[in-house]
């Protein structure tokens, strides 16, 4: 078995760092080289220790940047390309679309073509190893009503710029596929959530606002329903997928825990309570406030993993309850790591409002 390069994009962010631990953590023999634009969500400080680390390389770059991409391949000759580099805040693609389409669809065009262009300079033994993996979403399928799953033969039916521009990168990479050869798979995951996420979405903002005893901002009656994904079970199911998926298919990651927005931030609150009780509260929940709806936003999300687990044997570990205390508790023990990002990048404003 040849050694495994792995080429990952966005590894600076919340779930490609989670990933790039979760290699390097796993196989003393893994190389990654990360890829990473360091937008506002890339933070250099996620993967300091492996800095000195001779199997971990960083790449300052862009996606959209062909040459960059292309030295990557020529210079490090990865088999495996993972693709998390995306815009992936609904509330911001509102304010600002074209980022997400410069990223989402232009760079996953370039990635294509530059994997492309290195996998047909490779021999037959060499191109059987050959993986690009494309991470994406469950936002793609649109909107559920109060029954039924995503299942991966859901057709699309995008909302937001956000869900539609990883809906064309979905489409483009199958394309690559079909049209050209190249070996591709493709994950779509529910709502993530763990240690490293930036602050601006639902979990780390519902914490870090209880710790400073904000207000808590609930969109309309907080009634919308998402299913959460655990960030260390989805990093093994993208390893399960990548090691033993089928090339040309797609799989649905879920985590079994649907759940209203009212009802995580009500969760936080309690668990905070016992925790990290407020000296001025009696309760977290007092700082619960109902604000105006974004535009567009989805009633509900709900993924089938079925394929997943009946095809691959991958289900999730943690439940919502293990996966929740774990993330409270890194936020608490993390205080440098998000407040850093408080002071320089994000101060926990609305985003999103037309």
């Amino acid at each position: 078995m040849m050694d495994k390069v792995y080429f990952i994009t966005g590894g600076s962010g919340f779930i490609g760092t989670n990933f790039v631990r979760f290699l390097l953590n796993k196989n003393e023999n893994n190389k990654v080289v990360n890829l990473d634009k360091l937008t506002y969500a890339g933070n250099p400080n996620n993967l300091l220790e492996f800095d000195d680390d001779e199997r971990y390389t960083f790449v300052h770059g862009d996606i959209c940047d062909t040459k960059t991409v292309g030295e990557i391949f020529k210079t490090h000759e990865p088999n495996i390309v993972v693709n998390f580099a995306a815009e992936s805040h609904v509330d911001r693609s509102i304010d600002g679309p074209s980022d997400f389409i410069k990223t989402n669809i232009s760079g996953t065009f370039v990635l294509l073509q530059e994997s492309l262009r290195f996998f047909q300079s490779l021999n037959n033994d060499d191109q059987e190893f050959f993986r690009f993996h494309h991470v994406s979403t469950d936002e793609v399928f649109g909107s559920l009503g109060k029954d039924g799953y995503f299942t991966e033969e859901t057709p699309y039916d995008p909302s937001s710029p956000y869900s539609a521009t990883k809906a064309a990168s979905d489409h483009l990479v199958r394309a690559w596929q079909r049209t050209f050869g190249l070996p591709i798979i493709i994950s779509n995951c529910s709502n993530n959530y763990g240690p490293f996420q930036f602050p601006e979405k639902l979990i780390p903002l519902m914490i870090l606002n209880c710790l400073a005893e904000e207000t808590l901002p609930v969109y309309g009656k907080g009634e919308n329903v998402r299913d959460w994904l655990f960030v260390d079970d989805h990093c093994e199911a993208i390893h399960t997928i990548i090691e033993n998926g089928k090339i040309g298919d797609t799989y649905n990651v879920g985590g079994n825990n649907e759940i209203m927005n009212i009802d995580i931030v009500k969760t936080i609150c309690n668990l905070l309570d016992e925790i990290k009780p407020s000296t001025h509260l009696k309760s977290y929940t007092e700082l619960i406030t109902f604000v105006t709806d974004r535009p567009g936003h989805d009633f509900r999300y709900a993924i089938n993993s079925t394929k997943l687990k009946n095809e691959l044997k991958w289900e999730p570990k943690e439940t919502f309850e293990t996966g929740i205390k774990k993330t409270i508790n890194w936020y608490l023990e993390n205080q440098t790591w998000w407040q850093d990002i408080q002071n320089n990048t994000y101060q926990q404003e609305r985003l999103g409002v037309l």
